[in-house]
């Protein structure tokens, strides 16, 4: 069973390869409602109707105007055995946001996955990219503001150890501690030293 976070991997990368210089995660569990809704936009080149419609398609695959192929497919595929569903909303020069949403309790519900983790590979691996993560769980709320984190960098290059410990830090304490505060431990990244600054990360509480 695929995890999420590999979906939202595969879906930014896709954002990035349309153009994207602006990324948008958004991750919100409620349990009130059941109901587990994933949504990634971005500022991209977008597609045309035709194309949207087509791009579920397992076979279908362009390189003007994205790389997609089983990607969105399979992401498809685990919304609706987990009785949601896939859209998909884009026009050209606008970009393109890609919504699913699962029954949260749903037994074929694929796992979340390493969110925060993610996250880092996406801010160290495409670091002229702004990625904006937002993960809400029943009231409580944790955001990283990418364009924020770059801009307490300055010029230190995000590669750098001390850029990637504040980067883990961030990531792990606060994420653990706002999103699954019942079971921290099992969120933390390996190594991962407390973070510094509050900056780039941010947690809310009801």
């Amino acid at each position: 069973m695929q995890e999420l976070s590999l979906h939202i991997l595969d879906l930014a990368y896709n954002a990035v390869e349309a153009g994207a210089r602006h990324v948008s995660i958004e991750v919100i569990e409620e349990r009130a409602t059941d109901r587990l809704t994933i949504v990634v936009s971005d500022d991209g080149r977008g597609m045309d109707e035709a194309t949207s419609r087509q791009v579920t398609d397992p076979f279908y695959t362009s390189r003007t105007t994205r790389k997609v192929g089983l990607g969105l497919s399979l992401l498809s595929e685990a919304a609706e055995a987990a009785g949601g569903g896939l859209r998909i909303r884009s026009a050209p020069g606008r970009g393109t946001t890609v919504e699913a949403t699962f029954q949260l309790s749903h037994v074929d519900r694929a796992p979340l996955g390493d969110l925060p983790g993610t996250v880092l590979v996406l801010v160290v691996g495409k670091p002229d990219v702004a990625f904006r993560y937002r993960h809400a769980v029943d009231g409580r709320e944790f955001e990283f503001d990418g364009e924020a984190y770059r801009e307490a960098l300055g010029t230190m290059s995000p590669q750098h150890p001390a850029a990637l410990r504040w980067l883990r830090g961030a990531l792990s304490e606060d994420y653990g501690e706002t999103v699954r505060e019942d079971d921290a431990e099992a969120w933390q990244l390996g190594g991962a030293e407390a973070a510094q600054g509050r900056g780039p990360a941010h947690n809310t509480r009801p």
